[in-house]
């Protein structure tokens, strides 16, 4: 073998860390890979329709236009216009079952915002146009006006 040794604790003769080569029939590399940022996480996934995550008072919003909605919302119930503001509230629209001998959990839809505006529950869902074409949340609007005699209200 080429270059220096060192020896392992288990007793076997290793090429000392700084030399990159070959061992036997393996291709030794530098760890990390020159050129590589170290301590960097991978590039983050482009979300599917261009939404970008956003904090506001230490929570962490799908886009900017719901955190958006959450300070107006805010400001709404600091006026008395509304109250109990929540985010993230889950609606089970059909239970869990078991098809095929396997079980489905139940169904749910997870409203954006929900609040009391005039003693009467708004559910708030905030939607860009092409989200709100979508086949799943139609479905599941349709399910929680069935189920619950709620409508969502969207926001654009």
């Amino acid at each position: 073998m080429r270059g220096e040794m060192e020896v392992s604790k288990r007793g076997y003769g290793l090429p000392k860390p700084s030399t990159a080569g070959r061992i036997g029939t393996a291709t030794v590399r530098p760890w990390p890979a020159p050129g590589a940022a170290v301590g960097s996480a991978p590039p983050a996934k482009r979300a599917k329709y261009g939404n970008c995550k956003v904090e506001v008072d230490g929570i962490t919003f799908d886009s900017r236009r719901e955190a958006a909605r959450y300070q107006t919302l805010k400001a709404m119930q600091a006026a008395g216009q509304i109250r109990d503001l929540r985010r993230q509230v889950p609606f089970v629209l059909t239970e869990a079952v078991v098809l095929d001998g396997r079980k489905k959990p139940a169904l749910r839809y997870v409203a954006d915002f929900t609040y009391v505006e005039g003693g009467a529950l708004v559910v708030e869902d905030v939607k860009s146009t092409i989200t709100a074409k979508a086949s799943t949340y139609r479905t599941k609007k349709h399910l929680m006006k069935a189920v619950h005699g709620i409508d969502i209200r969207e926001v654009r």
